[in-house]
């Protein structure tokens, strides 16, 4: 039983570090977002600054898997946030006398350092999840619905209290604001650590990362374009469209934009998190084998396909701009998360369920590289066909890459039936 409170004091601590990290990367994604916009950065140029991001999340998570089981989860912890520190004193640097092409380059650099740690933090915390949750009931599906959930509405708030940073303090005050506050988070994460979490093994080899289990590498496959069809509209696409509709160029014009963009992305993420955090009991996961909850993300999936066809073509007939299309792309964007956080949800259960004890890190790994993948394929893909064919294109994207997830989502076959969250 101590062994159990230690442990679950140890997840709490890695929980509480998570959200203190993600509220800093929400935040600094609107920051990059919005303060190069204003610099006169294109679609596609606002997108490299997130590739390099996205790319060494892919990287990150191939090793970060292998690092933990070798050096132990708090080794992945402790480094995530000190890296995410010193990218944002590193953005402080940033001179604009450089020029654009000296500005894109370091700026990638440094937003790749911030991949790095998001996704050590995040591997940390997903992994801990199936060492400690109950392993009666629901307990995994609620524990890991809950983590998530939880994450992604702090997130929520990092996008809102970005914009309004931006709008208040500056680019460079904000950045080394919540650096101090993250250092300070740091070292009270490193002093009050309690024990609890798996020290690693000198044995693990970098190979095991590779799973040879078929399902694991088919929810892969589905979450690379899951979450491309969300950063295809979510990354460049939406902002910026917003932008130009909102904001009439003057600097108190740029500032009420900043605050309604960053009010929509925050309700977005925010109410996507509460959704993940509901999904057991909505899904009545308790009750399902799961094979069952396997039929459920193939018939999510589906249905999340059809919401940004739907858009594309309210895009298409509407042509310009106008307040109707802003306001359908509103409600038909919250349906889309609505809809994207069960899937998200019913994934992040399903790798859990998949994966055994001995490998929970390397598959964990593995899988959020396939999540990093398709935030990359998004992120590219949303400025490039921002850029060649406006909101249309965008959003018709989108609706291919659900697609896809659906078609490999149809391949899983979860074998034996038992219990969904044993």
């Amino acid at each position: 039983m101590d062994d159990r409170k230690q442990g679950l004091s140890a997840y709490i601590a890695v929980t509480a570090a998570y959200w203190a990290f993600m509220l800093t990367d929400g935040a600094l994604r609107m920051l990059v977002l919005l303060h190069f916009h204003t610099l006169g950065f294109s679609p596609i140029q606002l997108a490299y600054l997130f590739l390099l991001y996205e790319f060494m999340g892919m990287v990150t998570n191939l090793s970060a898997g292998w690092i933990a089981a070798r050096f132990g989860l708090t080794s992945t912890l402790y480094a995530g946030l000190g890296i995410q520190i010193v990218a944002l004193l590193a953005l402080a640097g940033l001179d604009p006398e450089w020029g654009l092409a000296a500005s894109v380059v370091y700026v990638m650099v440094v937003q790749g350092l911030s991949g790095v740690a998001k996704d050590l933090s995040k591997m940390s915390s997903k992994s801990a999840v199936k060492l400690l949750a109950p392993s009666t009931g629901d307990g995994l599906f609620r524990w890991v619905a809950y983590l998530t959930g939880s994450k992604n509405a702090v997130k929520g708030v990092g996008f809102l209290l970005g914009t309004v940073l931006l709008g208040t303090v500056g680019f460079i005050g904000s950045v080394i604001a919540m650096a101090a506050v993250l250092a300070a988070i740091l070292v009270a994460i490193a002093i009050f650590m309690p024990s609890g979490l798996p020290q690693g093994r000198k044995g693990a080899k970098f190979k095991e990362v590779f799973s040879k289990d078929r399902n694991v590498n088919l929810l892969s496959l589905a979450r690379v374009f899951l979450f491309g069809a969300r950063d295809v509209w979510f990354v460049v696409g939406i902002p910026i469209y917003f932008y130009a509709v909102l904001s009439d160029g003057s600097e108190a014009g740029n500032r009420m934009a900043f605050f309604q963009i960053g009010t929509f992305m925050a309700l977005w993420i925010i109410a996507y998190g509460a959704v993940q955090a509901w999904a057991p009991g909505l899904l009545k996961a308790k009750d399902k084998t799961t094979d069952q909850i396997v039929a459920l993300a193939v018939q999510w999936v589906g249905l999340l396909t059809l919401i940004p066809a739907a858009l594309a073509l309210c895009a298409l007939m509407a042509g310009e701009p106008t307040q109707w299309l802003t306001i359908t792309l509103v409600a038909g964007l919250m349906v889309f998360g609505f809809v994207f956080a069960i899937n998200s949800s019913v994934h992040s259960y399903l790798i859990l369920a998949f994966t055994r004890d001995d490998r929970v890190t390397m598959d964990v790994g593995f899988y959020y590289m396939s999540n990093a993948a398709g935030r990359l394929l998004g992120t590219l893909l949303s400025g490039l066909s921002y850029q060649v064919g406006g909101l249309p294109l965008t959003l018709g994207t989108a609706a291919l890459m659900a697609g896809l997830s659906w078609l490999a989502t149809r391949q899983l076959h979860a074998g034996a039936p038992r219990t969904a969250p044993t």
